[in-house]
């Protein structure tokens, strides 16, 4: 008797240690693949209201309008410095080109204005379905298009870390 019961401790004990590191690849895996990047545009951004402006040079010499859906703007205009989920920040990138019609009336050069598009891109909070990227989620859309190009995807989480004082988050709101 005392046999039987130690052998069926010891099978009870080696099909519990099977149970539990049969589900732990999973879990880690599933962990692993949790989403960090947006792959659908937010229907309606077109109809938010502008965070801000911006203008950048070198390689990008771009304008971009920045946009917030309300969640966005309320959490701007009250300052906080943790956004909430919910919170969805778009950023409308374009060539400047200059524009001759307004130079003509300037009589120089000093007058430009939005080309091209080149990109739209989106920050999107959700703590639980981003955990992995500080909360935020990261697209990057051409044509209408997510990106595929996952290394260059990857590098939007590293640069935003940098700006961990403020969620992740670059741009200030324009009074």
């Amino acid at each position: 008797m005392k046999r039987l019961t130690a052998f069926l401790i010891g099978i009870a004990i080696v099909a519990g240690v099977l149970a539990f590191t049969a589900r732990a690849p999973r879990h880690a895996a599933a962990q692993h693949a949790a989403p960090i990047f947006v792959t659908e545009i937010p229907s309606g951004y077109r109809d938010w209201r502008l965070i801000s402006v911006a203008h950048e040079e070198g390689d990008l010499h771009s304008f971009a309008a920045i946009l917030g859906n309300n969640v966005a703007i309320k959490a701007y205009r009250e300052g906080q410095l943790v956004f909430p989920d919910g919170t969805i920040i778009a950023a409308l990138h374009y060539r400047h080109v200059p524009s001759d019609e307004n130079n003509k009336v300037f009589g120089r050069d000093q007058s430009f204005v939005p080309g091209s598009p080149t990109n739209i891109q989106f920050m999107v909070k959700d703590s639980k379905k981003y955990a992995a990227t500080g909360g935020w989620g990261f697209g990057h859309f051409q044509d209408g298009k997510p990106s595929t190009d996952e290394a260059m995807m990857n590098t939007c989480f590293a640069c935003h870390q940098q700006m961990k004082a403020r969620d992740l988050v670059f741009t200030r709101y324009a009074p």
